[in-house]
Formats: C-alpha cells, structure tokens, sequence
C-alpha cells in the first residue's frame, strides 16, 4: 500500500477477488458435471479404440476394396466421435453450444455440398459400385458407349482399357447412372451369325449341314444347342439367322471374335462342297405387258422376227 501511495495511486482489488470467488463457486457446482464429462470422454476414447478395430473387419467384410473399406471405417469412427463429444457437452450443460454447432454443421455441410456436388456424387457412386460389386477389375464391360476391359475403379473414376489400346476415365456417377453390359460376369457369351443361300437351295438340307459344320468345326458349349432360324425372304437370297454359345469361361472379345471366323469359314467349306450357293444381289427384269417374261424368250423371239423379215421381205413390205 505505501508504494501507491507514493505514486500517488489508490486501487481497489475487490472486483477482482468478487470475480474470482464467482468462478470458483461455479466451478464447485460444475464440479460433478466435469467429472462426469472426464468419464465419458475417458470411456470414449477407449470405446472408439475397441470399435474401429469391428468397424474395421465389418468394413472388408462388406466391400472388397480397401479404398472403401477403410472410408467406410473412418467414416463409422468419426460418427461414434462426434456423438461422445456430443455427449459430453449435454453433461457438461452446454446444450446452447450443442445446438449451435449442429446448425454450424448443417450450414458447412449444405454449402460444401452444393460447392463440391459432382465430386460428392462420384465419391456415393464409387462406394455404390464396390458395395454393389458390380463388376471387377479385369470384366469386359459396355457402359457409356465404351467398351473395353476394366483396368481400375477409384473413389471417383472407373478405368476402362479399350480393345484399341485407349485408356478411358469414365466418372462414377455416370457409370451408375448408365446402362451396363458385362460380358464376363456370367461367363457366358453368344455368337450370332446372319447369311443367306439361293431359292434354288434345299432348305432342310441347308440347315443340317449348317449345324453339323458348326458342331464338328467350332469350338462351343455343346451344352446348348446350335439354332439356325430361317427368317427372311430376302430380294435374293433366303436369310438366316445361326446361334451357337461360347465354351464356359470363353467371353472374351478374342474368344469371340475366333469363334466367329472359325464358324465363317466352316460354312463357307461346307456350302462349297456341297454346291450350295451365298447368292450375290440379283436383279430380275421381267418383260411384256404383264411380265414374268424372260428376257432371253423375248430375244428369241426378235432373232426370229428379224430372220423372217429377210427371207420373205416382200410379205413384210405389204
């Protein structure tokens, strides 16, 4: 005090000390409280360790791919934190606070959303795509009118390698939203072959060799039949359609592309050894008032005309 009042200085702790025994009052009041807060956030913190190691393995257990399985986990943790955290601050009388940060949350997340929309539904489309489990690195897939082997499917593209040697990023929400063909997920592929033979052609008999070339020329599933379906009387040929299936396992474009060469080549040799005729387009002309009269009668028939008008040119002349 005589130092003050040497400078000429009068100062009054009393605010001071009011204040303080304030905070310490509520501070014991709180006391309980706090201790409770510790608890649940020791309790928490050991729970949250326990549990990641389930979220974990129920994380692999649902996707194959470990990108999205370990979001998956990571994401599970953070809800199970933010929900003791939540929980400590209703112990701790906070709910002000609680509801604050919740509409803070709500607010960032809708902004974020809307600012990172197309990067928010790949990351939903690629955890769907592994969910699902769709197709697998290495299928042959038509999607988007691509169509190529898939090389790698990230948290935001599927990689297609196509059989011209491209590499394609497809984003994955259009690869969900697209319609897909798997050629290799059934293990399963068909060949189809349209033709046509001549009207001359004995039909029963076209078929049968057909089907016997492919059975014994073509590697198939001889599983399943091979169909040859007569469908169209064409402007000059009669067509057909011809259906084999690929062996098991055989789906590839390789394995498809050999089945059709093989199965072109066998009914070309059995057509030719048997005198069975792949007609060229052919067009008729029919002649007379009302056709159907062949061309080469008519010309006859003017040969004919012309010879007489030589011999007997008096007879004409009248």
């Amino acid at each position: 005090m005589l130092l003050f009042e040497l400078f000429g200085l009068e100062l009054d702790f009393q605010p001071l000390f009011d204040e303080l025994q304030r905070w310490w009052a509520s501070l014991l009041r709180h006391l309980p409280n706090i201790l409770l807060a510790i608890i649940v956030v020791v309790i928490g913190a050991i729970v949250t360790r326990f549990t990641k190691k389930y979220f974990n393995r129920l994380s692999y257990r649902l996707v194959s791919d470990s990108t999205v399985a370990s979001l998956i986990s990571s994401f599970l943790t953070v809800l199970l934190v933010l929900a003791f955290l939540f929980l400590t601050l209703s112990v701790l009388d906070l709910t002000g606070v609680v509801k604050s940060v919740l509409a803070g949350a709500g607010v960032v997340g809708l902004a974020i959303g809307l600012a990172f929309q197309d990067p928010i539904l790949n990351l939903f489309s690629g955890i769907m795509l592994s969910v699902r489990n769709i197709f697998r690195e290495g299928d042959l897939i038509e999607v988007a009118g691509y169509f190529g082997k898939v090389h790698e499917v990230t948290l935001r593209h599927t990689t297609l390698v196509t059989l011209q040697g491209q590499d394609v990023m497809i984003p994955n929400k259009t690869v969900v939203q697209e319609p897909i063909k798997n050629y290799s997920k059934l293990r399963m592929r068909r060949v189809d072959l349209s033709c046509g033979v001549s009207y001359g052609d004995d039909l029963e008999k076209v078929r049968d060799l057909t089907i016997r070339a492919i059975k014994e020329k073509v590697p198939h599933d001889d599983t399943k039949d091979v169909q040859l379906f007569f469908n169209e009387f064409g402007d000059s040929s009669i067509n057909y359609t011809l259906r084999f299936w690929l062996d098991m396992g055989k789906s590839g474009q390789a394995d498809y592309l050999h089945a059709q060469s093989e199965a072109i080549m066998a009914i070309k040799r059995v057509y030719d050894d048997n005198d069975i005729m792949i007609p060229f387009p052919i067009r008729t002309l029919d002649f007379g008032i009302k056709g159907g009269e062949k061309l080469s009668e008519n010309m006859a028939a003017f040969n004919k005309n012309g010879a007489d008008r030589r011999e007997h040119p008096s007879e004409h002349g009248q």
